[in-house]
């Protein structure tokens, strides 16, 4: 008798030795959500929680090979896209993504961690424009790296360029596009979801104080997770933001550097004082 098993979910991200981002953020937060993490290692980071250090890619063929092998045997409900690494990863992804086109994809390609790498930089943002970004169900974005995206078709700017830019995102053929940190007040934090009716949601939360490393990988992970779970994309959108908030709440500071998100934050001992949980809980 075959047992019934979690949703499976592949990334493709870097290898984080810290587990604030990359693949070990992923599968934590996959897990969280009731799913089983597959993975697929991009790229090798080398650093700490004050900072990366150095980024070492892996070769396309090996990314391929790592996706192909597992995609032949399992079936998978949601593909999470991270941290590419180089170009050429930029192309093998978009070509396997392009064998499975009914398997929604979730695109947070974004490393702030990372230190700009010039023109490869350039050359990386413009592959992820016209490769994945065409098949992908969502593009997370923060407000700043929108602006780096659309100076790939665009001059820079210093007016308000927001709505101007989103749409163009989801006229590539994104379905929908997440913005993180939209103008709001300052004691709050603003993401705003786009389609191709214009807004879609827009939430509001109260600025949590800390520097974190992991914030970003912990939400869109979770997207993925619920969409694999069949949430429809508005109440995974809020969903997952709930979730990330717990995370940061409850944050660890497992070294001199940023806190790291505790995705497992739930699992923790009620409070003996208060006979309280840890604040929030996963999202189902």
């Amino acid at each position: 008798m075959q047992n019934q098993t979690s949703p499976l979910i592949l990334s493709f991200n870097a290898s984080d030795p810290v587990g604030a981002v990359g693949l070990q953020a992923d599968l934590a937060s996959f897990a969280a959500m009731g799913c089983h993490g597959l993975s697929v290692v991009t790229s090798i980071l080398i650093g700490d929680t004050t900072r990366v250090e150095d980024v070492q890619a892996i070769d396309a063929d090996t990314v391929a090979d790592q996706a192909r092998v597992v995609l032949e045997d399992m079936p998978v409900a949601a593909f999470k896209v991270g941290a590419v690494g180089s170009v050429e990863n930029v192309s093998v992804i978009a070509e396997i993504a392009s064998d499975y086109p009914d398997i929604p994809l979730v695109l947070d390609p974004f490393l702030s961690a990372v230190l700009d790498q010039g023109e490869e930089s350039e050359d990386l943002l413009v592959a992820i424009r016209e490769l994945l970004i065409p098949q992908t169900t969502l593009l997370l974005a923060s407000t700043v790296e929108l602006g780096r995206l659309a100076e790939t078709w665009r001059d820079p700017s210093t007016g308000d360029t927001l709505t101007a830019d989103a749409m163009r995102v989801i006229d590539l053929g994104c379905e929908y596009l997440f913005v993180t940190g939209t103008p709001t007040d300052v004691h709050d934090v603003a993401n705003t979801l786009f389609s191709d009716a214009g807004v879609v949601r827009q939430d509001n939360w109260q600025r949590i104080s800390g520097s974190f490393a992991g914030a970003g990988s912990t939400l869109s992970a979770t997207i993925a997770a619920l969409l694999a779970n069949g949430l429809e994309m508005p109440e995974a959108i809020f969903e997952a933001q709930e979730f990330t908030i717990a995370s940061l709440a409850n944050a660890h500071r497992l070294g001199m550097g940023k806190l790291v998100p505790d995705r497992y934050f739930w699992t923790r001992e009620p409070d003996e004082n208060t006979g309280e949980g840890a604040e929030g809980s996963p999202a189902q």
